[in-house]
């Protein structure tokens, strides 16, 4: 309808599209509002956004406008996109960073013997010592791993931070205090150290698990996952060697001629206590985990799940929204309420649907997590790989916190005490073993990334019809399986062992460099490729969980093989055939050479294991 200055545009409101309904009837007292068109010589309602209210009051010739909104919007997708990014980035250098320190316990054959002569700690107590870190580094995984998948990484670097420095720092005091009494001396009894390295036991596995568990999650669907894990595990890996070198070079004591001596033992504790508190509280606001991608992997896995049948008959996935408004709040408002409605109800009725949606999300997330947790602990292939898991990692973990009493085993009593030792320094093999495991992890990771095949998960379960269906191939090029890089791994470390158990390393001890490389090697593809595989077959939205189960391994190993060694080791001083020296040091193959041969046994059982797992996943149709 004209108005006095012409012809003037109706506001259309977005309920005014029904054909039966008149448009509204006060756009003529909204033009006088207007601005003056004199190319269209008519009255044009300013063009303006309610962000409140969210409805727009635009008018039909606000071209500028709409387009405008169109650009805003486009700008502020890509930003959000580009925040995304920066999120992810920062998350994965510093998770790269944290992994950096946390392996700090991989360097305690750098401190071990000190323990053995220094304290007056028998050869048991000191492998008590590394047996109770190993115990609370690797038990308390799938419950730190469980709490990860619910409630994000930042808490779990925040513990990890204090309970680094607290436990070191009390192991600081406790070795200043000198031999406890019941070696004969007025220092802190020998528990206070257990209950030290407890909590560094535990401080590890929080802050490697939050640092790995964001870089999977991050990255756990791309196209690189397979490198995007290696590198802060091999990060890992190499926290030993550095830190090491730090010790031997820096933080060392002098002797009273002014050369070099052994390692401070005190001051080096200290340092550690202090980088790792500070990389955990930073850690806590660092490592993040990109909702979007989190949320869209769950949904994903739950609406292949409803598509499988699964879910068909569950109340849970009802649409819940609807089910509480209509009993809670009863039906939505139709349009002649909800233009009664004010401001402040629309934002309590959009603030209750905003909180309604979050319940459902979590009660959702946390449904799958728990499913797939039971799938996971009930399916038989992932007992053997976890067997194979324990049967390689336990001497692993065994020789390299005994590397520091190995080496004198292969030097003989003649020897100069204050010459080298033939075999190496501990520090030499640490950083060896840093320096092949970080070789091993990146080179595992890369290459299956590269020649692995393109993965099928568990979820949903693969139909029977079509688990031995040929894949269509998509390319030409090469595809090895991921297990095709573990098993040989395996066997390389299985070399290595039994070097060890020749006579060959008491005639020439120099070889035992070969030793430490290829146990490095084997020790390094396991810790890279497992974690990897288990993000393969069982997806990433519980990886937390199910990787803290199988990580529950390496501490029964540990101990297992630790025990073994230890009383190997004093069985030899005590029946007068391994050489014993006054310092409490064993000398000869005895020592050592029986505990060898049990490590080489073990680790050809694993391997079985592990084609045993193969051929279930195979038999699923699951492709690794």
């Amino acid at each position: 309808m004209p108005g006095p200055e012409g012809p003037t545009e109706r506001l259309i409101d977005k309920r005014d599209f029904d054909a039966n309904r008149p448009l509204l009837q006060d756009a003529d007292a909204e033009g006088s509002n207007g601005d003056w068109s004199p190319e269209l010589g008519r009255s044009r309602p300013v063009s303006h956004y309610s962000r409140r209210s969210g409805r727009s009051h635009r008018g039909i010739g606000s071209d500028d406008g709409l387009l405008s909104d169109v650009v805003d919007g486009i700008l502020e997708r890509d930003r959000r996109k580009m925040h995304k990014e920066v999120v992810r980035v920062i998350s994965f250098a510093w998770g790269v960073v944290t992994c950096l320190g946390a392996g700090s316990i991989t360097a305690f054959s750098l401190y071990g013997h000190l323990l053995l002569t220094r304290l007056r700690y028998t050869q048991l107590q000191v492998n008590v010592v590394s047996i109770a870190a190993e115990i609370a580094m690797y038990l308390l995984v799938p419950l730190f791993g469980y709490l990860c998948d619910r409630y994000g990484p930042s808490p779990l670097a925040l513990f990890s931070g204090i309970a680094f420095g607290v436990g070191y720092l009390l192991a600081a005091i406790a070795y200043k205090s000198g031999p406890p009494a019941e070696a004969g001396g007025s220092g802190w009894p020998f528990w206070v150290m257990v209950v030290a390295f407890i909590a560094i036991g535990m401080a590890t596995s929080c802050m490697y698990l939050a640092a790995v568990a964001t870089c999977a999650k991050n990255y756990g669907r791309g196209k690189h996952k397979g490198i995007m894990l290696a590198i802060p595990i091999a990060a890992f890996g190499l926290s030993g060697m550095w830190q090491s070198q730090i010790g031997t070079y820096v933080l060392y004591e002098r002797n009273a001629d002014g050369r070099h001596g052994d390692l401070d033992v005190f001051r080096y504790f200290v340092f550690l206590a202090l980088l790792l508190l500070v990389t955990g509280i930073i850690g806590t606001f660092a490592l993040r985990i990109v909702d979007d991608d989190e949320e869209r992997y769950i949904d994903e896995t739950v609406e292949e799940l409803e598509r499988s049948g699964l879910l068909e008959e569950s109340d849970f996935f009802r649409p819940l929204s609807e089910v509480r408004a209509a009993v809670e709040y009863g039906t939505f408002p139709d349009g002649n309420d909800d233009e009664s409605m004010t401001l402040s109800e629309q934002e309590r009725e959009e603030r209750r649907r905003e909180k309604e949606r979050e319940e459902e999300e979590r009660q959702k997330k946390n449904w799958l997590l728990n499913y797939e947790t039971r799938i996971f602990v009930q399916d038989p292939t992932m007992w053997w790989l976890a067997a194979g898991f324990f049967l390689v990692t336990g001497p692993g973990e065994s020789y390299i916190n005994n590397l520091g009493t190995i080496i004198p085993t292969l030097t003989p009593p003649s020897y100069a005490a204050e010459a080298p030792p033939p075999a190496g320094l501990p520090s030499t093999h640490v950083t060896i073993i840093a320096l092949t495991s970080t070789i091993a992890r990146l080179l595992t990771g890369s290459l299956s990334d590269f020649f692995a095949p393109a993965a099928t998960h568990l979820f949903p379960p693969i139909p029977e019809n079509a688990r031995h269906r040929p894949a269509t191939p998509h390319d030409s090029r090469l595809t090895i399986s991921r297990m095709a890089f573990l098993l040989p791994s395996a066997l390389l470390l299985s070399l290595g062992y039994l070097i060890l158990s020749t006579p060959l390393p008491l005639k020439e001890p120099s070889i035992f460099h070969l030793t430490t490389a290829l146990v490095g090697f084997g020790y390094g593809s396991a810790f890279s490729l497992a974690p990897i595989i288990i993000s393969v077959v069982w997806g990433v939205e519980n990886f937390a969980t199910n990787w803290g189960i199988v990580a529950m391994m390496p501490a029964l190993g540990a101990a297992l093989w630790g025990v073994v060694y230890s009383c190997a080791y004093q069985n030899a001083i005590d029946a007068g055939t391994g050489f014993g020296s006054p310092d409490g040091q064993c000398h000869g193959w005895k020592c050592y050479g029986f505990w060898a041969l049990g490590c080489t046994a073990s680790v050809w059982i694993a391997i079985v294991a592990w084609l045993a797992a193969w051929k279930g996943w195979k038999k699923k149709g699951v492709i690794v």
